[in-house]
């Protein structure tokens, strides 16, 4: 009887521990769980459980405080060129003996500050689409070549000939538009901006660089976070809506290919890679 009993208890001793070490992980996740060496695969596992419970916690959070951020990025950089609209719109109207030459200059700042607002409206529904749906690539043959060349910027290029690929052209067309935005926002004035191009076996490898104030390691490991602006005291009038080098990053991953930053030296150097 007595060995039976023993038997018995033996695994009802071991259900009790796993009820607990359960417990354990729902009240105190960041105890590790030990169980009886008899265990140790069961303690792995839960163990195992646990971790990815807190990591999964995390990711939560973390997107919890996005959609937050979304929300008041939304609201201030919305705000500031709409006030300035009001504002010269109600100039307008309160004083309608102004010259023709006042009222040409307050419609035309009216105008930019409305464009801008345009423009910032059509980056957080970019984000927003990219991140919530699944985007289908208008895919056709392009001369990449021909597709830099007619940028038309101050820039020294270095591009070879010829080169042709599969992409959205609409979609990769944005993606050079900002690299090259984001290169002029930040290059030091008298200074090039060099933007080259070259096949690299399989993929074909672009790269723009320019000279201004090294970013640091930190900085540089969040510049293509949504909202991320390097220069924190630049506003959406001078540093863009910090959702530039996000989208660009989602645009060039969507077509198979990586996007990468370096900084050093006083040089800034976006390296880009699609597959030929």
């Amino acid at each position: 009887v007595m060995l039976t009993y023993y038997f018995m208890s033996k695994p009802l001793k071991y259900l009790d521990d796993i009820i607990d070490a359960t417990g354990q992980m729902l009240e105190n996740k960041d105890e590790v769980i030990v169980l009886p060496k008899a265990m140790r695969n069961v303690e792995d596992e839960l163990n195992m459980l646990r971790e990815q419970s807190v990591k999964n916690e995390l990711i939560a959070r973390a997107a919890e405080q996005r959609k937050n951020d979304l929300i008041v990025y939304l609201a201030h950089d919305l705000k500031t060129p709409l006030t300035s609209v009001i504002g010269y719109l109600n100039l307008l109207v309160d004083e309608p003996d102004i010259s023709a030459a006042t009222r040409a200059r307050y419609t035309g700042i009216a105008l930019e500050k409305a464009e801008r607002l345009e423009e910032l409206i059509n980056d957080f529904f970019d984000i927003t689409r990219f991140n919530l749906t699944t985007l289908t690539l208008d895919m056709e043959n392009t001369n990449l070549s021909m597709m830099l060349a007619q940028k038309e910027l101050e820039i020294v290029t270095e591009l070879e000939s010829n080169v042709n690929i599969m992409c959205d052209r609409d979609k990769l067309e944005r993606v050079f538009d900002n690299l090259l935005r984001n290169a002029i926002n930040y290059s030091y004035n008298g200074t090039k901006i060099i933007l080259s191009m070259k096949r690299d076996n399989d993929n074909v490898r672009i790269v723009v660089s320019n000279v201004g104030k090294t970013i640091l390691p930190e900085k540089l490991a969040r510049i293509f976070e949504q909202f991320y602006r390097v220069d924190a005291s630049r506003s959406t009038s001078t540093g863009g809506s910090g959702l530039g080098l996000a989208i660009a990053k989602e645009i060039v991953e969507l077509h198979g290919g990586t996007i990468e930053a370096a900084s050093a030296d006083e040089k800034i150097v976006f390296t880009l890679t699609l597959p030929s």
